[in-house]
């Protein structure tokens, strides 16, 4: 899990940056301040957990289980993220619902990974 979690990491990175400067640059002359202000949060925590992502595949070549948190934070992008990028392009409100639970996935793959630190021997 460890490379696969380090890649989907470098991959929600990369793409955040991507996404990022479309709505810097690109999004602005065409959306609402509204919608460029929600992509731009599905941009940022995108790479927030990303860099998660990283962090996770660094400490499961240390010892730690993290599995469980890799995958949350990699659905919880998939939900929260995805759902905000289509809500701004779209207007389709029937999203709003999916986004909180990508945000319920970031808070179970935080909460494990503080649990499964506490209880590590570093």
């Amino acid at each position: 899990m460890t490379k696969l979690f380090l890649l989907i990491g470098s991959a929600y990175c990369m793409l955040s940056v991507m996404l990022g400067a479309f709505a810097a640059h690109g999004l602005k002359k065409h959306a609402s301040e509204y919608a460029v202000d929600i992509f731009k949060t599905a941009a940022e925590y995108q790479m927030f957990h990303g860099l998660a992502l990283i962090l996770v595949a660094m400490l499961i070549k240390q010892g730690l289980k993290l599995n469980a948190s890799g995958w949350l934070f990699t659905l919880g992008t998939t939900l929260f993220s995805g759902s905000l990028y289509l809500l701004a392009l779209t207007e389709w409100r029937f999203l709003g619902p999916i986004t909180p639970i990508g945000g319920v996935c970031f808070i179970l793959g935080w909460l494990l990974l503080m649990v499964k630190a506490a209880k590590h021997k570093f």
